[in-house]
């Protein structure tokens, strides 16, 4: 039974990504500024869980793909512009950006969860919370947590946001934000740095399930059909995991 579906799955690639695929070339677009899921290496190449997840979908496809960088504030736009046929770069999938794109099935899951010195015995009720202020990326859904619960007004807290989580580190280490609140999967790496031994998880993650998609342009159902199944080949050939263990001791899937 067990082979017969692995029959079955390499059936359905072999379909999906027929002799005119060969020389299709298609563009990702990628951050390159969340590591470990992207950023750029000394050499100024784009590297990075999400940079190994788009060549092994691109491999699976039979395409040629090059890597597009873009801000993350413009990503959606720049997708919607054709500058590129799919992100690939740690993109929450949301019902907001639902409107504006289409979303492949989950590649990995996420959560989010406050970071601060060790020192510090963080809390999150309102007490404690008043008169500090808390980072996190723009357009992230971090931003938007710390956004939509009107923190600032409900809880007196003064939310910081910032083009790159990069930046949002620089003010956490120089004492300009209390807390960091971001990506836990993102944060663990930066953790075991040494900017960042001297902080560390506080308290339980506020969002438990965070899924993951590539996003496509809403009129590109071919490349969305084509990506899923590639995604479940990757997991299915044992790519996926090696490209897990590369950077995580768990699975994030």
């Amino acid at each position: 039974m067990q082979n017969y579906k692995k029959f079955l799955l390499a059936a359905a690639v072999s379909m999906a990504f027929s002799a005119t695929a060969m020389a299709e070339t298609l563009k990702m677009g990628i951050e390159a500024a969340y590591p470990p899921f992207n950023n750029k290496d000394a050499s100024g190449q784009t590297v990075g869980f999400d940079k190994d997840i788009g060549d092994a979908l691109c491999a699976k496809m039979k395409a040629e793909c090059e890597v597009v960088n873009s801000d993350w504030d413009g990503i959606i736009p720049a997708l919607n512009a054709r500058k590129f046929d799919f992100i690939v770069s740690s993109m929450s999938i949301t019902d907001e950006r639902k409107q504006a794109v289409d979303f492949t099935d989950p590649y990995y899951s996420n959560k989010l969860q406050f970071i601060a010195p060790k020192n510090v015995d963080f809390k999150t009720d309102k007490a404690y919370l008043k008169g500090k202020t808390i980072g996190a990326q723009r357009s992230t859904l971090a931003g938007t947590w710390l956004e939509d619960r009107n923190m600032e007004d409900d809880y007196g807290v003064t939310p910081k946001l910032y083009d790159t989580q990069e930046n949002a580190y620089l003010d956490l280490t120089s004492g300009r934000v209390d807390a960091i609140l971001a990506d836990k999967y993102v944060q663990y790496d930066w953790l075991k740095t040494d900017a960042g031994k001297a902080y560390e998880f506080k308290g339980e993650p506020v969002v438990e399930s965070d899924k993951i998609g590539i996003a496509v342009r809403k009129d590109n159902k071919e490349l969305l059909d084509k990506l899923n199944v590639a995604l479940k080949a990757i997991k299915a050939d044992g790519t996926y995991k090696k490209i897990n263990d590369k950077y995580f001791p768990f699975s994030i899937e």
